[in-house]
């Protein structure tokens, strides 16, 4: 497993353990805030001083571009290692197969489930984006199109995943002799998503050229379909996590959802103050353990989970992407949602791997099925971050409830530790979580 993220380690260290150097802390949180307060402001003009609003416009067409350009090398690692996590995952027999048979399962459910909201309340109708777009062209310059072409273009997805695809099985049958290629594509990737935060530090430049622009176009109406769709994405996770998933977490195990909540109230706690699932990682696998979860089952369907069982981030893509094509006034036939949904199972792997990948995630399923749609994202550039928190913890909630699951399905979980520890009856033991464990 990896090391404890930073903000873990300075929770549960050991205070009699000196010997480590000091932790760096997280400053995610200040881009965080940092995008708040653009939204607030390019709203606040937009509505002040609709004509500059709609001349901020560029600062967000320029973010997108930049998101646009990575989309490709995002596409390729995370296609390529998932395809090796795939094998790695299988050769462990039961508990891999059947893990990833509930992953691909879930996701694509989620993913339908995004869609079905989507056509149901139909976020963004009536917004009119097309005069979003009329503002940008008066409003571009020599000047300002020359630093917009200054942004490398983008390289087509569809055969990047094709490519990608086939790299990937290639390296998989060539056994112990590629693991040094895998290994190199591991490094790119590392390259890659570093990249991708270095993009993700100018979002609420972005942010605020993107709203500013599109409240000054169309006023009011931008604010309350955002509104809209943010609303019914929250409600849509928050269902699911208690439907859905608390459904078959009573019916397999007999355990409550609420329980489960309450008993990974800290790992929620964590997740909303960084917007990411990962920085919970290691204390979900020693939350998993305590239990009664055995050790193989938590190894194997933990981190695997975390690549391929991403059911906030795939109710997000569907619905997301369904609010652009409508509020561009260009609305999905059926076919193309269908076929949306069949490049989302593949290309959100590894979707939560950094900040901003999922994003990049939306805009490849747009760039593949309709390009001319690309240019609406700068709204959900705008409220991206405000929707993060409940990716990451319907992703979360879904590992945590398939470790449970896979252990009772194959028989590697003690459930009366299990329903002792949910009741509160053995709580955990912090001091057992140190900054070198798990």
């Amino acid at each position: 497993m990896t090391s404890t993220p930073a903000s873990i380690g300075v929770l549960d260290r050991d205070p009699h353990e000196n010997q480590d150097p000091p932790v760096k802390k997280d400053r995610t949180h200040w881009l965080y805030i940092m995008v708040i307060v653009a939204v607030v402001a390019g709203a606040t003009i937009g509505l002040v001083a609709p004509d500059l609003g709609k001349a901020l416009k560029p600062l967000g067409t320029g973010f997108v571009a930049l998101i646009k350009m990575i989309i490709a090398p995002v596409i390729f690692c995370t296609i390529v290692l998932g395809i090796g996590s795939i094998a790695k995952a299988a050769t462990v027999g039961k508990v891999g197969g059947l893990a990833l048979l509930y992953f691909m399962t879930m996701s694509t459910f989620a993913l339908a489930i995004g869609l079905f909201v989507g056509n149901l309340i139909h976020p963004g109708a009536g917004l009119k984006l097309e005069k979003y777009e009329n503002a940008a062209a008066s409003a571009e310059n020599g000047t300002v199109k020359f630093l917009l072409d200054l942004i490398p273009g983008d390289i087509p997805v569809l055969p990047t995943l094709v490519l990608a695809l086939f790299v990937g099985f290639a390296l998989q049958s060539m056994g112990k002799s590629g693991e040094p290629v895998l290994g190199a594509i591991k490094s790119i990737q590392a390259v890659v998503f570093r990249l991708m935060m270095m993009i993700m530090w100018l979002a609420p430049i972005g942010a605020f050229g993107a709203i500013a622009a599109v409240v000054g176009a169309t006023g009011w109406a931008a604010i309350g379909s955002m509104a809209i769709l943010m609303g019914a994405f929250y409600a849509t996770c928050a269902l699911f996590i208690v439907v859905v998933l608390g459904s078959m977490l009573r019916a397999v195990t007999g355990l409550n959802i609420f329980a489960l909540m309450k008993y990974l109230a800290r790992e929620y706690l964590l997740i909303f103050s960084t917007s990411s699932s990962e920085s919970a990682l290691p204390r979900l696998i020693a939350k998993m353990e305590h239990a009664g979860v055995s050790k193989p089952v938590v190894g194997i369907t933990v981190p695997t989970g975390y690549s391929f069982n991403l059911d906030g981030t795939a109710i997000y893509l569907t619905m997301s992407a369904l609010f652009v094509s409508t509020a561009m006034g260009m609305p999905m036939s059926l076919g193309e949602q269908i076929s949306l949904l069949v490049f989302m199972i593949i290309a959100s792997k590894g979707a939560a791997g950094v900040t901003g990948a999922g994003l990049a995630t939306l805009a490849a399923g747009l760039q593949s099925h309709r390009p001319e749609l690309l240019d609406g994202m700068g709204v959900i550039v705008g409220i991206d971050k405000f929707m993060s928190e409940a990716r990451a913890l319907t992703n979360f909630t879904g590992n945590a409830v398939a470790t449970l699951l896979i252990g009772k399905w194959t028989k590697e979980i003690d459930m009366d530790q299990a329903r002792a520890v949910l009741a509160g009856d053995r709580p955990f033991d912090e001091l057992s979580l140190t900054a070198n464990e798990h």
